[in-house]
């Protein structure tokens, strides 16, 4: 299972929400480049950014933070966040960026989505955001009619190397994770899922990886590692030893 720790831009700065809410934001460090160069050194392998302020503005707005995040270190990277059309796609993978998420575009253009995924295998996933089981789009503002599992199923066959599912109610909460339920989500959806929202402990890390099985392949790390409930080195080992 492989954990992605989080850094979510807003500003320029790597801020932690608490359900998406931005009034909410908590700024861990205003050096984006030095934070990943941190994740690097404890271990991680992946990273996974988020653009706040582009998941609002339908467009990239920390772009120099990505990039500087980009030429800091060599970790493999997921970026999520204001992409929306083929264009930014290109953008960033020629700049080296890994994957990109695509969350509104998955609702609002699907095709776009099963096109990219099949053009670019292994660099495309959906980024499902539930609410009370249903879409959220739009950095989260809009919640849509449709279901989180009805979503995920349109990408079963469409090649997308992953869904990451975030439940907005844990998001930044600290609450723990719901790894049953999440769970349940990746058998029916018939996609590799990556958990998103309300990691802990190492307890949540373990609950998750003992679903591995079932479709877990990764996890996202935000506020947890920031505030230091989580030990790196230890979710580490727990993911690993899952593998």
């Amino acid at each position: 299972m492989i954990l992605f720790p989080a850094i979510d831009l807003k500003g320029g700065a790597c801020v932690r929400l608490v359900r998406g809410e931005m009034a909410s934001a908590t700024v861990f460090n205003g050096d984006p480049a030095a934070q990943a160069r941190s994740f690097a050194a404890t271990g991680f392998k992946w990273l996974h950014v988020v653009d706040l302020d582009g998941a609002f503005a339908g467009k990239s707005v920390n772009g120099d933070a990505v990039r500087s995040i980009r030429d800091a270190v060599d970790l493999r990277i997921q970026l999520g966040g204001g992409i929306r059309d083929r264009a930014a796609i290109d953008y960033w993978l020629a700049l080296g960026i890994d994957r990109v998420v695509l969350g509104t575009a998955a609702l609002r253009d699907p095709e776009l989505v099963r096109q990219a995924a099949r053009e670019l295998p292994g660099r495309i996933v959906v980024g499902i955001d539930a609410r009370d089981g249903r879409v959220a789009v739009e950095g989260w503002a809009e919640t849509s009619d449709v279901g989180a599992v009805e979503l995920g199923k349109r990408f079963a066959d469409a090649e997308v190397a992953a869904i990451v599912y975030t439940d907005i109610a844990r998001d930044g909460a600290l609450t723990g994770i719901d790894a049953a339920a999440t769970a349940a989500f990746a058998r029916q959806v018939g996609v590799p899922v990556i958990a998103s929202g309300g990691i802990a402990s190492a307890a949540d890390i373990a609950a998750l990886a003992a679903h591995e099985p079932e479709g877990i392949a990764g996890a996202i790390c935000g506020r947890a590692l920031y505030d230091g409930r989580l030990d790196p080195k230890a979710a580490l080992r727990i993911a690993v030893g899952a593998a």
